[in-house]
């Protein structure tokens, strides 16, 4: 998601020139799978999911599939997310998707307008499905695009050595509680700040990961019927008291040009003692630091809100292409990867939580620390508000570039918000 609403965590790397020609040529060979004899129906199936589970785990849920269903053959595209998306956006913009595609939930407002994935609601309909058992679903106009099939959560990291170095007993849960904390352990050192927040406008998924997940801990909204609402008094607040951190000097040096993995390395090395990351990056730093001592919380929220609390998301999404010939056997398909066991199947060899509601991972051999945030992943909902937006990514960015101003004093919040208000409605429709 930009603000990858896909696995944030990523395989990088490039494509074999090998792998990428073919993965065009099959892209560009079907919007319409062709039809065996005797019935059989080929759908090809683009994701970059394959290239980041372990090795042959996925073909053997494809394979459990066409063993319950011999006349529909699932032919994957696998390859890594960059390349995926690339062949994506160009087969939608031509009309060449694939039967069935994964899909990154910042893609799926332009495809949908494009008219290059299909209303799944009548799919659901038509299949009489019962779309009560999904955790959740992305619509463009009302009407559903894409349907989250696993979810990578974003909750509050603490080191619990700095925390009690800081005096500070218990973890966070207010917005006056992360002050205070972040206060203290500002104190404990020259070289250590309460949180990190990265705000590189080249990739600004910082604003939805770690500004705007504030605003939905407290059950806030930054749309209203679906047009942007910035300058409503939730969001107000959310930007005041990122800028009340950042005014107590709590927020870590380098923020206006810091990504991602900055933040993560600075958590690691014990530089930060706060931040708001995905759960992917669990086994990351325990193998970058394994004597670190650190825990996952639900995000604070404001002080006296007792509601659920939202939690940043981001999702391996599916779709069905439009030019498909096939669009009730890709949707047995997309159904049965959602069913209550493969869904938790799947979540479970991909360390995420599963897009059917009902559906659990197996917990057994993962570190303790995902089934706590599984807890609280169940005790709130999945919030992402750009997921669905059109051009989500400069959405980010504009937004991005006015919370700097008023960082650096050269605006007003006030006026910042006016002015993020005015640019997303030229672009929101």
């Amino acid at each position: 998601m930009a603000v990858r609403a896909s696995r944030l965590k990523r395989v990088l790397g490039a494509v074999t020139a090998t792998a990428l020609v073919a993965f065009v040529a099959a892209c560009g060979s079907s919007g319409s799978s062709d039809t065996a004899s005797g019935g059989n129906v080929t759908l090809e199936f683009a994701q970059w999911w394959g290239a980041e589970l372990p090795a042959g785990e996925f073909d053997k849920i494809v394979n459990d599939f066409t063993a319950q269903n011999p006349n529909i053959k699932i032919k994957l595209l696998s390859a890594p997310y960059a390349s995926t998306k690339q062949q994506l956006i160009t087969g939608a913009a031509s009309k060449t998707l694939p039967d069935v595609v994964g899909l990154d939930g910042a893609w799926v407002n332009d495809f949908a307008k494009q008219g290059a994935i299909t209303d799944l609601s009548k799919l659901m309909t038509d299949a009489n499905y019962d779309a009560g058992q999904l955790a959740s679903q992305v619509q463009v106009k009302g009407k559903t695009y894409m349907i989250p099939v696993v979810n990578f959560v974003y909750p509050l990291f603490v080191n619990k050595d700095l925390l009690a170095k800081a005096g500070v007993a218990d973890v966070p849960a207010t917005r006056t509680q992360f002050l205070d904390a972040a206060k203290k352990i500002s104190a404990t050192g020259s070289d250590v700040k309460g949180w990190a927040l990265p705000l590189d406008t080249a990739v600004p998924n910082g604003i939805q990961n770690d500004v705007m997940s504030w605003l939905w801990a407290s059950g806030g909204s930054m749309l209203k019927d679906g047009k942007p609402d910035l300058t409503s008094p939730q969001v107000k607040s959310t930007v005041e008291y990122v800028k009340s951190l950042n005014d107590a000097g709590v927020i870590a040096p380098g923020s206006l040009t810091m990504k991602e993995q900055d933040k993560v390395e600075k958590f690691t090395n014990g530089q930060v003692g706060m931040m708001i990351d995905s759960l992917a990056h669990i086994n990351l730093i325990k193998k970058n630091k394994p004597d670190l001592k650190f825990e996952v919380a639900a995000l604070p929220s404001e002080d006296g809100y007792s509601g659920k609390r939202g939690i940043p998301y981001a999702s391996w999404g599916i779709g069905i292409s439009n030019s498909t010939k096939h669009k009730a056997e890709a949707f047995k398909f997309v159904s049965y990867l959602m069913s209550q066991e493969t869904n938790a199947k799947l979540s479970t060899i991909a360390n995420g939580f599963p897009g059917n509601k009902n559906a659990k991972p197996d917990f057994g051999n993962s570190d303790p620390m995902f089934k706590t945030a599984f807890d609280i992943y169940q005790q709130g909902y999945p919030a992402n508000e750009f997921v669905g937006l059109p051009k989500s990514e400069d959405l980010m960015r504009s937004f991005d570039e006015q919370l700097q101003l008023v960082l650096t004093g050269k605006t007003t919040v006030d006026d910042a918000l006016a002015k993020s208000q005015q640019s997303w409605s030229s672009v929101i429709e």
